[in-house]
């Protein structure tokens, strides 16, 4: 069992490790990029990458406050499904629409989760990363096209 500070500095281990990393990767659009702390440029819209003692995620988050822009997002996604789809070449993500987060705010999200990975062993990593990597650069290859759409909206 891992003190709060020793899970904390292997979490900061983790993603410096992936920072790392990811940092000579370019995003689609020739730019210098922070992977694990990924800008959408749209308020309200972001793109997550989580791990931790069981599972590892990566979600797109839809948490506007407002809620007209809110269902105008979720639908801006319905409508570059396929576009989404072929970004990251897999189908099988989680669709949800308005559920409450842990604080009870309603958000909506997209998301794929790898179960049965630990951020805490370091043996699960190399599987993190893999697991990361491949979606987050998926996700930007969708949004150098896609967020235009997204900024209409505004």
């Amino acid at each position: 069992m891992y003190s709060k500070q020793e899970v904390s500095t292997i979490k900061q281990a983790f993603w410096t490790a992936f920072g790392k990393y990811m940092k000579p990767i370019l995003s689609a659009d020739g730019e210098t990029i922070s992977w694990s702390n990924y800008k959408t440029g749209i308020p309200g819209v972001s793109f997550k990458l989580t791990a931790d003692n069981k599972t590892a995620s990566v979600t797109i988050l839809i948490s506007q406050a407002d809620m007209q822009l809110h269902h105008l997002f979720y639908e801006q996604f319905e409508l570059q499904k396929n576009m989404l789809e072929a970004s990251l070449e897999e189908r099988d993500w989680d669709w949800q629409f308005l559920v409450n987060d842990e604080y009870g705010k309603p958000v909506s999200y997209i998301r794929k989760e790898l179960e049965g990975v630990s951020v805490l062993r370091q043996e699960d990593w190399p599987a993190l990363i893999t697991f990361f990597k491949s979606r987050i650069i998926a996700l930007d290859d969708y949004w150098s096209s896609a967020k235009y759409g997204f900024e209409m909206l505004l």
